[in-house]
């Protein structure tokens, strides 16, 4: 078998989700609350968008919350403690070779993130660069990019483990304009049909705008997932 294989050699156990557990659909619940419902290693993949203030904290604008960045800063704020304790619980439940697909900004990728990954297998394997073709903020350059991290529960592997070889680590698509929270669907969607089989069970416990939830619904995929806001 070479690395282009397609054939999925690492499975993920199979469990059933627990009974009432409401999939492919939005949710309103805590996301450590929801993952406290799942058993261990029943998760194929995993996304995760932190909610902290890398950006806004840097940037330190006068104006925040007033004409600038209301949606964003009006937001649950999340601790690095508390992304820590959401890193830890969606390792649990992911299943072996799983990945975990971390969103951060150019803050974080530039101090680490290696506080939020202690006490689990989480080995970094990749890194992908979004340009969402469109500025935001910045007093120096203006961002154009959001990067996502890509872990792996050990054992790593990527043959058989990563079945698409088609996607580059500077991804173009352009942000969508009707949320607080923009992800690139299609992006998500190539990731899941890389990492999963049709029809495996993909989390996401902080969906923000549920994009991995219409990502799954492309891809032939189960989404379980919730958001504090619905």
């Amino acid at each position: 078998m070479t690395v282009y294989s397609n054939e999925r050699t690492l499975t993920i156990p199979q469990k059933n989700l627990p009974d009432g557990l409401p999939i492919n659909q939005r949710v309103a619940m805590d996301g450590l609350t929801f993952m406290s419902r799942l058993p261990e290693d029943c998760i194929a993949a995993a996304f995760f968008d932190p909610q902290y203030r890398g950006v806004l904290d840097k940037l330190r604008y006068g104006n925040e919350g007033v004409s600038r960045g209301q949606r964003r800063s009006a937001l649950p704020q999340m601790s690095s403690d508390t992304i820590a304790e959401f890193v830890r619980a969606i390792h649990r439940v992911l299943g072996p070779s799983g990945h975990l697909f971390l969103w951060i900004d150019k803050y974080h990728l530039c101090d680490g993130i290696n506080e939020w990954i202690e006490d689990t297998t989480f080995e970094t394997v990749d890194l992908i660069t979004w340009n969402k073709s469109r500025f935001g903020m910045g007093y120096r350059t203006r961002r154009t990019a959001e990067y996502l991290i890509i872990l792996q529960k050990e054992p790593k592997r990527a043959k058989g483990i990563w079945t698409r070889h088609d996607i580059r680590d500077v991804w173009e698509e352009k942000a969508p304009t009707d949320s607080v929270h923009p992800k690139p669907v299609e992006l998500q969607q190539a990731l899941i049909e890389a990492t999963t089989a049709p029809n495996d069970p993909v989390l996401d416990p902080a969906a923000g705008s549920f994009s991995v939830l219409k990502a799954c619904q492309l891809a032939g995929r189960t989404f379980v997932g919730c958001d504090v806001n619905g």
